[in-house]
C-alpha cells in the first residue's frame, strides 16, 4: 500500500481530532460515574433505603442518556433521495452553460418536478456545486461532513455528527437526558456537598470528588438547561438553527415561520403521532426529510405544473420511478390537518381550534 501523502496526513489527523470533544464528554461521564457510585453512594450515604433509591434512579437516567449520546453520534446524517441528484446527461449540459441565467433555466427545469418551495436569497434555485444536485427544502451542504444534510440543524462537535432530519430527535433527547442526568447529581450530592463543605463529616478520599462533582454536575445544569430550552423553542416553531439565523426564503420572500403548522403538530413532526415512543430514542420523526408541509398556500408559478392537474406524476429523463409534484406523504396530510383558511383582508391564515399559527403570506426583510 502506497504511503500516505501531506494531504492524506491531514486529512486522518483532522478526523482524530474531531474525537477529542466526544471522548472529553466520555471522560467526564466515566469519572462522575466513579464519584457518584463509589464515592458518595457506596462510601457516603449510610441509609441503606436512600442508597438503593439513588443508585436505581441514576443507572436508569445514566441509561437513557448513552442510549441517546449514542444515537445521536453513530446515525448517519440522512442525504437527498437520487430525485434531487443530477443525471449524467443534466450535468454535462450544466457543465456547457457559460451564462448564469441559461443554468438557472436548465434547473428550473429539473427542479419542475422536485417538491421544492425555497429558493435562495435571490430567488434562484438552491443547487449544490459539491454534490452535483438540486437541494431539498431545509437541506443544507456541511462543510465538515463535505456533504447535503437533510433539514440540516447544524454540525455539533460534540456528537461529531450533523444534527439533521434522521437524529434531530436523538439529539434533543440526548440534551434531556443530560440536563436529568446533572440535575439529579446536583439534587442528591447536595447535603454532602453542604456537610463536607462544613466539616461535618470526617476528612476523606470522597470529599473532593463529592464536591467536585457538585460544581461540575451544577455548572453543566445550567448550560444545558438554556440549550435544552432554545432548542424546545425551535421545534415548537418548526425551525432549525439554521433557519433561526437565516429564514428560508419562498417565491414571495424570507418567512421564518413558513414550516410553522402550530405548536401541537411542529413537535408530531419531530417527535411524531405515538407518544410512547417520544421519551426513547428511536426514530419516529414524520415524512421523509425531502419535502415538508408548509403553512404557505402560493406556489412557485415557475415550479409548479399545469393547474389543471397539479398532482400527477412527471419524469425527467434518466429517472427511473415517477416523482409526485410537490407531494404531501401520508404523515404530512395528516399534519396539515385540511385545507388551509385565509382571511384574504389581513392576508393571514386562520387558526381556529386547531391551534395552528396565524402566518402572513409575505414577511418583509424587517419582518424575518
Amino acid at each position: 500500500m502506497a504511503p500516505w501523502g501531506p494531504g492524506g496526513i491531514r486529512t486522518g489527523f483532522r478526523r482524530v481530532l474531531y474525537w477529542v470533544p466526544v471522548l472529553f464528554i466520555t471522560l467526564i461521564v466515566a469519572w462522575s460515574y466513579y464519584a457518584y457510585v463509589i464515592q458518595l453512594c457506596v462510601e457516603s450515604i449510610e441509609n441503606l433505603g436512600e442508597k438503593v433509591g439513588c443508585l436505581l434512579t441514576y443507572h436508569v437516567v445514566l441509561v437513557m442518556f448513552v442510549w441517546a449520546y449514542w444515537r445521536t453520534i453513530f446515525t448517519n446524517p440522512m442525504t437527498p433521495l437520487k430525485e434531487f441528484h443530477l443525471s449524467h446527461a443534466d450535468r454535462e449540459l450544466l457543465e456547457r452553460e457559460d451564462r448564469a441565467v441559461s443554468t438557472q433555466e436548465l434547473l428550473r427545469r429539473i427542479a419542475k418536478d422536485l417538491p421544492i418551495y425555497t429558493r435562495t436569497p435571490s430567488g434562484a434555485i438552491r443547487y449544490c456545486d459539491r454534490c452535483q444536485l438540486v437541494k431539498p427544502d431545509r437541506c443544507h451542504h456541511c462543510s465538515v461532513c463535505d456533504k447535503c444534510i437533510l433539514k440540516m440543524d447544524h454540525h455539533c462537535p460534540w456528537v461529531n455528527n450533523c444534527v439533521g432530519f434522521s437524529n434531530y430527535k436523538f439529539f434533543l433527547l440526548f440534551l434531556a437526558y443530560s440536563l436529568l442526568y446533572c440535575v439529579f447529581i446536583t439534587a442528591t450530592d447536595m447535603q454532602y456537598f453542604i456537610k463536607f463543605w462544613t466539616n461535618s463529616l470526617p476528612e476523606s478520599q470522597a470529599k473532593f470528588h463529592i464536591m467536585f462533582l457538585f460544581f461540575t454536575a451544577a455548572m453543566f445544569s445550567i448550560s444545558l438547561s438554556s440549550l435544552l430550552g432554545y432548542h424546545c423553542w425551535l421545534v415548537c416553531r418548526n425551525r432549525s438553527t439554521l433557519e433561526a439565523f437565516r429564514p428560508p426564503v419562498f417565491h414571495h420572500g424570507p418567512n421564518k415561520n413558513g414550516f410553522s403548522l402550530g405548536v401541537s403538530k411542529n413537535i408530531c413532526q419531530v417527535f411524531g403521532d405515538e407518544r410512547r415512543y417520544w421519551p426513547l430514542p428511536i426514530f419516529s420523526s414524520l415524512g421523509d426529510g425531502c419535502s415538508f408541509p408548509t403553512c404557505l398556500v402560493t406556489q412557485d408559478p415557475e415550479l409548479s405544473s399545469s393547474p389543471a392537474a397539479p398532482h400527477q406524476p412527471s419524469m425527467r429523463p434518466g429517472r427511473t420511478r415517477p416523482f409526485p409534484t410537490k407531494p404531501l406523504r401520508e404523515s404530512q396530510t395528516w399534519l396539515m390537518g385540511g385545507e388551509p383558511a385565509w382571511d384574504a383582508g389581513e392576508g393571514q391564515r386562520s387558526s381556529s381550534d386547531r391551534g395552528e399559527a396565524s402566518l402572513p403570506t409575505v414577511v418583509t426583510e424587517d419582518e424575518a
